[in-house]
C-alpha cells in the first residue's frame, strides 16, 4: 500500500475590474467593485478595492475592463495578473 496523499490544486481567483491607473513599469491598477449586503440593515451597498496587477508590456490603458487572476507574489503588493 502507498502512502501517497493525492495534492490539491485549487483555481486562482479571477476578478473582474476598470484600470485606474496605468503609468507603472509592467503594473496597472485595477478597481475592483463589488455589492454587500448589510446585514443590520439588509441593504446592498458597492464595494470597491484597488489591486496592483502585472501587465508585461503595458498593453492596457486607462478605462478598459480587465480580468485578473491571482498568482505568486511578484513584489510587497503584487500578486496578480492580467489576463
Amino acid at each position: 500500500m502507498t502512502d501517497q496523499t493525492p495534492t490539491k490544486t485549487s483555481k486562482p481567483k479571477t476578478l473582474r475590474g476598470v484600470v485606474t491607473s496605468a503609468k507603472m513599469k509592467d503594473t496597472v491598477t485595477v478597481s475592483v467593485t463589488r455589492f454587500v449586503k448589510d446585514p443590520k440593515y439588509k441593504k446592498y451597498a458597492t464595494v470597491s478595492k484597488k489591486y496592483l496587477a502585472h501587465d508585461p508590456g503595458n498593453t492596457k490603458a486607462e478605462g478598459d475592463k480587465v480580468t485578473i487572476e491571482e498568482c505568486r507574489p511578484l513584489s510587497k503588493r503584487k500578486s496578480f495578473k492580467v489576463i
